[in-house]
């Protein structure tokens, strides 16, 4: 070969080395663009569906869907609601903070009389504390944050956070289905709500249809038909399982048969109701073919109504801030980033999620003093939080505050009444330590003193 056929030999050579070396360039810098993508988030928040009211705890129930959930995510087996009640518990997940210290320690009570009302009194509340009627629209939801981060922001469902004029859309969500004035319907069966329907979002149904099947007819039609340059978030927001119990007929002869007696029947068939709910937002998911790219977590805004068994406590009777009340389930699939059926025992509660959505919207660490939520990233990728105390506070009965410090936790009446257990390991609070000697008593009980001076407001 002479030398100038080797010197244009070693060009073409060059050359062609140049050209795939930019195109692997391209396909790397595409792919880490595509690696980086935003992940769309989907929020099914249920309401009054208890800790224990799950097939891989308690097989009466039957959640298959929930049940691969927890295999393919991460389980929180100690997730708690600050204030478990509907509207509290609400406004705690949108804002990162705790409800008693926006003045809301309780459902809100809308006096037909006077809808624009600031507050409310509940009769039987030994301390007749105010508490406020609908969430301040200063306010800043997570919706508006993820809003700032280019996401569009999608809700269906129960709000009970306020009338018409405080509804979803007036709170950074840019769109809204299914929202009424209720924290319940009549009936989950057509026409669901008596009034109390100022979009008329529930005028278009028919005799024999089910709210929750509805609504997921919403969510599902709302994921197949997006066609945004931009990540979503679906903040769907069950009416179910809260009462009244009504199962959908076809699940309710099942459990009927099965043995199960009046509304505990139609409760485990709503359960299933909601649990088909799930699996069907999942595969609409996947037929989108964006699964893979989507953060999906469940969680409840407070304990069940019936048995919570092994916990005590519940939704009524006077023991709301038992672990049976205020303990719920709550299950995250961050794909790529939670690992396969993974438990954690550290206890967390709602409020941690609106630092959670910024941060994983952003990609970003998220600081923010107005809130008393903290990131739960750190747990999802298999790591630990610092230790930290967790307060509840609600406003009708004797009971009324409770601290939670890792296996600690002291419950506060106002009849001067203290509880003191070690829920790691007695998760039914049978064996009250009060008064035998243990230093504990006297951290928390100093402890929650201190909070409530600083969080509760006084009027």
């Amino acid at each position: 070969m002479s030398l100038k056929s080797t010197f244009t030999f070693l060009l073409v050579t060059l050359s062609l080395f140049c050209c795939k070396s930019k195109v692997e360039e391209k396909n790397t810098i595409e792919s880490s663009l595509k690696d980086s993508k935003k992940p769309n988030i989907v929020l099914l928040f249920v309401d009054d569906y208890g800790w224990a009211d799950v097939e891989y705890r308690n097989p009466i129930f039957k959640t298959p869907n929930l049940n691969q959930l927890k295999k393919e995510g991460l389980d929180f087996k100690r997730a708690y609601i600050p204030t478990p009640t509907c509207s509290p518990s609400r406004l705690s997940l949108l804002t990162g903070k705790e409800a008693i210290r926006l003045g809301m320690p309780r459902h809100i009570s809308i006096d037909p009389k006077d809808p624009e009302a600031e507050y409310n009194l509940w009769p039987t509340d030994p301390v007749q504390r105010p508490s406020r009627n609908y969430l301040p629209l200063e306010e800043v939801t997570y919706a508006e944050r993820l809003k700032e981060l280019g996401y569009y922001n999608m809700f269906i469902g129960k709000w009970h956070l306020g009338h018409i004029g405080r509804y979803p859309i007036d709170q950074g969500f840019d769109a809204e289905f299914g929202v009424t004035d209720h924290g319940h319907p009549k009936s989950y069966y057509y026409p669901f709500f008596k009034d109390g329907d100022p979009r008329g979002f529930m005028k278009n149904y028919k005799k024999g249809d089910y709210l929750t099947d509805v609504l997921t007819d919403g969510a599902v039609d709302f994921i197949e038909n997006y066609d945004k340059d931009q990540p979503f978030m679906m903040s769907f927001w069950y009416y179910s399982v809260h009462g009244p119990s009504i199962g959908r007929k076809d699940l309710l002869k099942k459990y009927q048969d099965a043995g199960l007696k009046g509304k505990y029947a139609h409760h485990a068939a709503m359960v299933e109701a909601m649990d088909e709910s799930v699996g069907r937002v999942r595969k609409a998911l996947k037929e989108k073919g964006i699964e893979d790219n989507t953060v999906l977590i469940v969680l409840s805004d407070q304990g069940g109504a019936y048995s919570n068994a092994p916990l005590s406590g519940g939704k009524k009777g006077g023991n709301t801030l038992g672990e049976g009340g205020a303990r719920v389930p709550f299950m995250v699939y961050y794909p790529g980033v939670t690992k396969p059926n993974t438990e954690t025992n550290i206890p967390v509660q709602s409020i941690d999620l609106y630092p959670t959505l910024v941060e994983i919207a952003s990609g970003n660490k998220y600081k923010n003093n107005q809130i008393q939520g903290v990131s739960l990233l750190p747990v999802l990728k298999g790591g630990e939080l610092e230790k930290r105390s967790l307060y509840f506070f609600r406003s009708y009965e004797d009971q009324y505050a409770a601290v939670i410090s890792g296996d600690w936790k002291l419950v506060k009446y106002h009849s001067g009444k203290f509880q003191l257990f070690n829920v790691a390991e007695d998760i039914s609070e049978q064996n009250d330590l009060i008064g035998t000697g243990l230093e504990i008593e006297n951290v928390l009980k100093e402890d929650i003193a201190t909070w409530e001076k600083e969080a509760v407001p006084v009027y």
